[in-house]
């Protein structure tokens, strides 16, 4: 056991049962880990609470959606008042009355905090186990699909997971300018006609003809990664890399106070290799937003290249600009007479009541073709039927 400098002989152990506390929440902390960080704080100390901070982030955390976990796992473990009893008002029952529901998420870092044993029956209760009726009630599954990403536990989300890589985008396929070999086509191929005649040497030469070929138009995906996004963004990466692993032609762009090109590494076929060189590429993560200056930059480096071929664009965002300026209204009509349909994706669509009150999204909504909610498995699903129907238009009603 570790030497600390109180001489109370305990550091070692609370650090491992922090490691473990962390596991549970999500973050992947092993001995090795554990090991390295005793080592580091023989040397750091812990006579000041930010130095036990940051020597533990620095090696317990490998990704930067990692942090917001283990800040708040840190200020609990470790006995910051306000956040245990915030923690705690989240674990115990609520009275709600007429009209009001219950909508506060669960708290991953609390479920990690519970006895291993806590919710689970006993071998008596399971033996006295009353069997009912389940066929008229709703499945595991239903409840999953329709269960808001923020207030999903580690396990839910890790099956959100797995249910988000089998989702398929069903986009129809556009005709293009290049021309192939088709036996009914309308052009006749004049080249190809003589050269078959060549070497037949027939005294009837048979036509052969050209069509337009038809392709999947190119998807351009422009995904908001700013702290108030953080927590869907992770959910989003994940269904775009099904997406791009699905089909060609999918751009992937993240932006927070800067626009990143991320299409390359959500190429690669291992999740989570593919996420990781994210991370490591992507520098404004939680953040700031410049909606406006992330879409000038790609409508002035990106747009001509990208957005032929009746490209359809996919702009996820809840729209609240920290950069407001006159310049986004410019930028999002570019955008929308630059592609063939604009999608926006925002999660704030899931609360019944909403209003377009903020001026970014009172801005943005005029540009845009179809509006929809983005907080859900069910809500991505409704997506894919939007990008299937492609041709049509559904305008927002407050436009």
């Amino acid at each position: 056991m570790i030497a600390t400098p109180g001489g109370s002989g305990r550091l070692a152990e609370n650090v491992m049962h922090f490691a473990r506390v962390l596991r549970g929440a999500g973050i992947p902390v092993g001995p090795d880990r554990v090991i390295d960080a005793l080592k580091a704080l023989q040397w750091a100390g812990i006579a000041r609470r930010d130095d036990l901070y940051w020597t533990l982030a620095s090696l317990f955390l490998d990704r930067r959606e990692q942090f917001e976990l283990f800040d708040q796992a840190f200020h609990i473990f470790w006995r910051d008042p306000r956040m245990l009893e915030r923690v705690m008002a989240l674990m115990l029952p609520k009275v709600f009355g007429r009209g009001e529901s219950n909508k506060s998420p669960p708290n991953r870092v609390a479920e990690a905090l519970l006895p291993r044993g806590h919710g689970q029956q006993s071998s008596s209760d399971a033996a006295n186990k009353i069997e009912l009726d389940a066929a008229f009630t709703v499945s595991e599954r239903e409840v999953l699909q329709r269960a808001d990403f923020e207030t999903m536990t580690s396990a839910e989300l890790a099956q959100a997971k797995r249910m988000i890589a089998q989702l398929r985008l069903p986009m129809p396929e556009v005709r293009v300018r290049r021309l192939i070999a088709h036996p009914h086509g309308a052009v006749v191929d004049m080249r190809s006609t003589l050269r078959a005649s060549l070497r037949t040497g027939a005294d009837v030469i048979p036509l052969r003809r050209r069509a337009h070929a038809l392709r999947h138009p190119p998807l351009v995906v422009l995904c908001d990664i700013s702290g108030s996004m953080s927590r869907y963004s992770r959910m989003f990466l994940h269904f775009l890399h099904a997406v791009t692993n699905d089909r060609d032609r999918v751009h992937t762009f993240v932006f927070g106070t800067r626009l990143t090109n991320i299409t390359r590494y959500l190429r690669h076929r291992d999740v989570d290799l593919a996420l990781n060189g994210v991370a490591q590429a992507v520098a404004d993560w939680s953040g700031g937003t410049r909606i406006g200056a992330s879409l000038r930059e790609f409508n002035l480096r990106w747009s001509r290249r990208l957005l032929g071929q009746n490209a359809v664009v996919l702009l996820i965002t809840d729209g609240l600009d920290r950069d407001l300026g006159d310049d986004l209204a410019a930028q999002m009509e570019r955008l929308h007479k630059s592609a063939k349909k604009l999608i926006w994706l925002n999660p704030l669509l899931r609360f019944e009541r909403f209003e377009p009150r903020p001026v970014g999204v009172r801005t943005m909504l005029p540009h845009v073709d179809t509006f929809l909610p983005a907080h859900n498995i069910a809500s991505l699903v409704d997506v894919t039927k939007a990008l299937a129907n492609a041709a049509s238009e559904r305008r927002p009603p407050w436009t």
